[in-house]
């Protein structure tokens, strides 16, 4: 029987190919669990039209992604922590304080999961962290730790 792949399917193929397998293993497993539907030229058609709007939307949002990326390389933070003694930091900068910055800034498009900050920011200085907005999309923000 042929199908067409919804999803990624290990030994089979890969979302929307159209492959070859027993009827069996479509009807008991593939189509019951909607990864597959059967290869009739109606839902070839459907399918593909579905395709291209998903293709729009993932271009779209890389887009905005990408606008999204460059209002943050044209942005910097300042954040003034409380030190002791030798300029040492009390606690750290972490993404949530990232966070908080930003949206003060009002980009509020930015995630805490996006701010790929790889442990706590714990000395005074410039530093620079990652954030990736999408799959293909990833930028710098220059964060400026000062003292009070």
């Amino acid at each position: 029987m042929k199908v067409i792949l919804r999803e990624d399917v290990d030994r089979v193929g890969k979302r929307g190919d159209v492959v070859n397998v027993s009827d069996g293993f479509a009807r008991n497993y593939l189509i019951p669990k909607k990864l597959a539907i059967p290869a009739t030229p109606s839902n070839i058609k459907a399918f593909e039209n579905e395709q291209k709007l998903l293709t729009m939307k993932a271009e779209r949002a890389k887009r905005k992604a990408e606008k999204l990326a460059n209002k943050i390389k044209n942005t910097s933070l300042t954040i003034e922590v409380k030190t002791g003694e030798e300029d040492k930091l009390f606690g750290a900068v972490s993404s949530v304080d990232i966070l908080s910055a930003l949206r003060k800034k009002g980009i509020t498009e930015v995630e805490k999961g996006m701010i790929k900050l790889e442990e706590p920011i714990k000395s005074l200085g410039t530093h620079y962290v990652p954030i990736k907005l999408h799959p293909e999309v990833e930028v710098e923000l220059k964060v400026e730790v000062k003292k009070k």
